[in-house]
């Protein structure tokens, strides 16, 4: 069944998700640079909003919309979009949180081995023409303890990564951690502070709420073992990064590997410099698999919502 309506979509995404669209009569708009001042003068026309995490919807663009039944997060957070602001106007807001977890888990993983292998740094030097490997001791992942902060899709996938590496794991969540996937995979289920003062790695995967706000900072940091590493592809915010910088420069954990910021670009540049730490660009997600399929899921949920069917 066709489906009517414009989709205005903001932000790059994979073109199969826009031939998705096109293919049920929508008529689509890509406007991948769009700029917030024009965002709010033209959003009037649309049925559906898509964006991923450069455009910020915010309540002055919500409150600038006229049809808009339906805006869409090509990617895993909301915290680019008013929720509230969108719910009071009866407008669905909805994001695909299922695309993402293969990548960024991997990723994860990818960060934790060249942490405790100082992947980069060997690199570096090497190609400089630097041969450092007596300064280039480094640590095993099988039989550490990775400690898993937010136990949903992503978090899953990284213990079963990790099970994989023979690594054993601790979990936290606010929420029930899933019955099945603890007994799969052996995890330990703890409070927060005691995975902390247990792990030898840990990997971070919350939202970006005022309760996770620098959920990390400087007494928390005291808690981890000296030779603990952090890993964060989830929010930059859950991080004080001040706290980060002093727990890095004094030793007081080992390293950390950073793929999001509570400022990005990074503005933080004592913090960036440090050679305890790892730096990305915000890539969790970047693969083409990924994308692919964030793409394709959003545009088949946009159908079936403008269908009735769910």
């Amino acid at each position: 069944m066709q489906v009517s309506g414009k989709v205005l979509v903001c932000d790059s995404i994979d073109q199969a998700g826009i031939d998705s669209m096109k293919r049920a009569g929508l008529s689509v708009d890509y406007k991948p640079e769009i700029k917030p001042a024009e965002l709010v003068s033209s959003v009037k026309d649309y049925e559906v909003i898509v964006v991923r995490s450069r455009t910020k919807v915010t309540k002055e663009v919500i409150d600038a919309t006229a049809r808009a039944k339906i805006i869409a997060r090509v990617g895993v957070g909301l915290d680019n979009v008013d929720v509230k602001a969108a719910e009071a106007k009866n407008i669905r807001v909805i994001n695909a949180p299922e695309a993402a977890s293969i990548a960024v888990a991997e990723l994860a993983i990818g960060l934790m081995i060249s942490l405790a292998r100082s992947i980069p740094r060997a690199d570096s030097e090497t190609k400089k023409g630097n041969w450092i490997k007596k300064e280039l001791m480094g640590t095993q992942l099988s039989g550490k303890y990775l400690g898993i902060v937010g136990v949903g899709n992503i978090g899953r996938n990284i213990g079963r990564m990790a099970k994989a590496l023979r690594m054993n794991l601790i979990g936290y969540d606010p929420y029930p951690i899933n019955r099945e996937y603890i007994s799969e995979t052996g995890m330990i289920v703890t409070d927060l502070n005691t995975l902390l003062e247990s792990a030898d790695f840990v990997t971070c995967h919350v939202p970006s709420t005022p309760e996770t706000n620098h959920m990390f900072n400087s007494e928390r940091f005291a808690k981890m073992k000296p030779t603990a590493y952090l890993v964060n592809t989830s929010r930059g915010e859950i991080i004080d990064e001040n706290a980060l910088y002093e727990a890095l420069k004094n030793n007081k954990i080992a390293g950390a590997a950073l793929d999001v910021f509570e400022v990005e670009p990074p503005t933080n540049k004592q913090l960036t410099s440090l050679p305890n730490l790892i730096c990305t660009p915000h890539v969790g997600a970047q693969t083409r698999e990924a994308q692919e399929l964030a793409s394709t899921v959003i545009a088949e949920k946009i159908i079936q919502i403008l269908r009735g069917v769910i």
